[in-house]
């Protein structure tokens, strides 16, 4: 048996439902809970007057937030989520997407993006009065995927309408908001339709991004510009010699494989389907929580959070180590947050790739990061 065959039988042989996920030492998950405290009480600091944070203009930056508090479970701060609420409610548009308009991408602003985010924030307060917005919000996610016979075809891009592009990240956070709120179609006025992804469609797509041989068999790409079959896609116009140029092929990294496996699971794969295990596999090879695998410092938080939202996902809960043994990745991985920290209870990137050094969005994602390894929220 090869070698990164075994890690992915080993991983699948000691993981558990995430379920029922094993507890924190209990001085770690002391020190976890203090750290989210003080993350906690800098965000509810920093919010604005209009009950937003960071960004006026991108509700999804106070949809995180929202989502970071209502899953800690502290009612101390429910007024400052009510801000909040009204401010994300105020920013929901007649097509039932939740974004502020833009003229310039379309109509929308980064409009599936925001949704997305907006739909999980809203949908993990649990409140009632949110329930007709995040059905419209469905309704607006499901006519934005793509459909057709290209590349393209099941997958979501930042916007509706306009380009026709698409990316794994948007696609991901799509997937993950319409699994995440599915229960609210239950509670729909009779004889309403429900919405819902073209499920088949939207795993193909997810299935076209993930490498299928080479040195990063089973990572994802973030996008691509191929063929069916991994081809390169001629490029439109020529190079300096005059012959017909083509794109590079992107690589996989990190940060977009967990996005992968995540949205593989929602997509209902189980753990030994073949596509999982080579994610799992990928993963598993390149395991650390130093850098972004592939991309070093840039979007380290953001891998981070969405490491956690996938392996909590799929119950793993050990990550065999090529050397011997296992790691329980949930205390490793509280550990190097709650050391990230900064003394006035945020974090920060100092690399600003994909906005990383907005001490709002890195606090948000960390806070998830450590409620979702600490089994506060699923």
């Amino acid at each position: 048996m090869k070698k990164s065959l075994l890690i992915s039988v080993l991983l699948f042989a000691v993981a558990v439902s995430h379920a029922a996920s094993p507890a924190l030492p209990e001085a770690l998950q002391k020190e976890a809970r203090a750290a989210i405290d003080k993350g906690l009480a800098w965000l509810i600091a920093n919010q604005k007057e209009g009950g937003f944070w960071s960004d006026e203009r991108n509700p999804a930056m106070t949809a995180l937030p929202v989502w970071a508090i209502s899953a800690a479970g502290v009612t101390a701060y429910s007024s400052q989520v009510d801000r909040a609420v009204a401010y994300i409610l105020s920013k929901a548009q007649p097509d039932g997407g939740i974004y502020v308009p833009d003229p310039r991408r379309g109509g929308a602003g980064l409009g599936n993006y925001n949704t997305s985010l907006c739909m999980m924030g809203l949908h993990a307060t649990g409140r009632k009065d949110v329930i007709r917005v995040i059905q419209k919000a469905r309704d607006y996610t499901a006519s934005t995927q793509l459909v057709g016979d290209d590349h393209h075809a099941g997958g979501f891009g930042y916007d509706k309408g306009g380009r026709r592009h698409t990316d794994l990240n948007n696609t991901g956070m799509a997937i993950d908001a319409m699994r995440r709120t599915q229960d609210v179609e239950d509670l729909r006025p009779s004889g309403e339709r429900r919405a819902d992804l073209n499920w088949d469609a939207a795993l193909k797509y997810v299935e076209n991004m993930q490498r299928k041989e080479g040195e990063d068999k089973g990572g994802f790409l973030y996008t691509q510009s191929f063929e069916p079959g991994g081809i390169p896609a001629p490029k439109k116009g020529q190079d300096g010699a005059g012959a017909a140029s083509t794109r590079p092929q992107l690589r996989a990294y990190g940060s977009i494989t967990y996005v992968g496996l995540l949205a593989m699971i929602h997509s209902k794969l189980t753990r030994d389907d073949p596509r999982v295990r080579s994610a799992v596999d990928y993963c598993t090879k390149h395991w650390t929580l130093d850098e972004n695998p592939g991309q070093g410092e840039q979007g380290i938080f953001f891998y981070y959070n969405i490491l956690t939202r996938a392996l909590s996902a799929a119950g793993i809960d050990e990550i065999p180590q090529v050397a011997g043994g296992n790691l329980a990745w949930r205390e490793e991985l509280v550990r190097k947050i709650i050391s990230l920290q900064r003394p006035d209870g945020s974090w920060i990137n100092d690399n600003n790739r994909w906005w990383e050094n907005d001490p709002v969005l890195v606090t948000s994602y960390s806070l998830l990061a450590l409620e979702f390894a600490c089994g506060l929220t699923q």
